[in-house]
């Protein structure tokens, strides 16, 4: 029997692996990968064994790096050694193939050393400039997952904190967290009271509540949150009634900012906190209470001593649920949010789709991955394995 469980698992276990796991892993693996230097400066390289950034460059150094950026550009891999180098020396892509041009360009004989690359350009002669192509010379390094925590390397091979002007990502991260606390927040005190209801009330009646409850599910996202585009705008729904009422004197701004971010999010991800509540909060006894008051216990004191301890698992399964799915979220801060309420998510795709640093990419979602199994880690702790448990 257990084979044939087995057996009937395996398409699935299968299909998950070559088409979710695999492609995360080979994704993820790219914030540690050095493929493009090694791949169209292997001579440069080997010249380089052994050079310390403290020495004089090797002479046969400048030979190996003509040659190599001459086949380099023939092949195509040039550009994408010239992308990664250009990270860390600001303006040399250009020049690097600018380099390529003239040497393949240079008559017969003419000597590739020093001179030759400092008359292209001085930081192709510089032993930065190596030190840098030593550095990426692979199979794997740390500059990816050092850049996205506002790390470098000196020119000496020391970690060091990143300029001040390229400080973004620690923040960045920081910023995420607290929005996604703040959803969670909002999202458990408006979704408490609706699962309490929900447990009082008949069970037609909270059948037709948790229709309510379930309905942004079969709406798309990208369409709830256009929505609110349109109610929390200078001329939306929600400045018209405030205005007619005569609550405020002129429009407020509620979208393109943090308000915006923090409405939209929490709409969409309220049911994520609202069903793991109801699901604990239905199982509660009501014999607990009324038993905490008979005993003498007034209203406040038996809920804060009886019923929130066993509602606990709920809160925890719901806020981690919440907090999770927070951290990741994309569309909703893009469209609804401004520069400075744009989550870690903005900058994956923004390196993934944009700019083409899968590198950075990859290490920006390693961390996000990191943070998420470490908070996981702690409520896991915290609530005794009760949060595994209504996983």
């Amino acid at each position: 029997m257990a084979r044939r469980g087995l057996a009937l698992a395996a398409p699935l276990a299968g299909f998950l692996l070559v088409f979710f796991v695999v492609p995360i892993v080979w994704l993820l693996s790219l914030a540690v990968r050095e493929a493009e230097v090694p791949r169209a400066l292997p001579r440069t390289l080997a010249a380089l064994s052994g050079w310390q950034a403290t020495e004089p460059l090797p002479a046969p150094v400048f030979g190996a790096f003509a040659q190599d950026i001459v086949e380099a550009r023939a092949d195509n891999t040039l550009a994408d050694a010239a992308r990664r180098l250009n990270y860390e020396v600001n303006g040399v892509r250009s020049t690097l193939m600018r380099a390529a041009r003239e040497v393949a360009a240079a008559p017969a004989g003419t000597a590739f050393d020093a001179a030759f690359f400092h008359a292209v350009d001085p930081a192709l002669a510089s032993t930065g400039f190596f030190a840098v192509v030593q550095r990426a010379r692979g199979p794997v390094s740390a500059y990816y997952l050092l850049a996205s925590v506002d790390l470098v390397r000196n020119a000496q091979g020391h970690v060091e904190r990143a300029a001040e002007n390229s400080r973004i990502y620690l923040d960045v991260l920081l910023r995420t967290l607290a929005i996604s606390a703040s959803v969670t927040l909002l999202c458990l005190a408006l979704g408490f009271p609706v699962a309490m209801l929900l447990t009082q009330v008949g069970e037609r009646t909270a059948d037709w509540l948790l229709v309510l409850v379930l309905l942004p599910f079969w709406t798309s996202l990208l369409v709830r949150t256009a929505a609110w585009v349109v109610v929390l705008q200078r001329e939306g729904m929600v400045n018209s009634l405030l205005l007619s009422v005569g609550l405020i004197a002129e429009p407020l701004t509620l979208i393109y900012n943090r308000t915006g971010v923090l409405v939209a999010m929490t709409h969409v991800l309220l049911p994520f906190m609202i069903l793991p509540l109801y699901t604990v909060l239905r199982g509660i006894p009501p014999q607990y209470m009324r038993a905490a008051t008979s005993l003498g216990a007034p209203p406040a004191t038996a809920f804060v001593r009886v019923f929130l301890p066993l509602a606990a698992p709920g809160v925890a399964a719901g806020s981690l649920m919440v907090f999770i799915l927070a951290l990741g979220y994309y569309i909703t801060p893009a469209l609804v949010g401004g520069g400075a309420d744009q989550m870690l998510s903005y900058f994956v795709a923004t390196y993934t789709t944009d700019t083409g640093n899968w590198g950075l990419a990859a290490a920006l979602g390693l961390l996000m991955l990191a943070t998420t199994l470490l908070l996981y880690a702690v409520a896991h702790r915290l609530s005794g394995g009760r949060v595994m448990a209504m996983g």
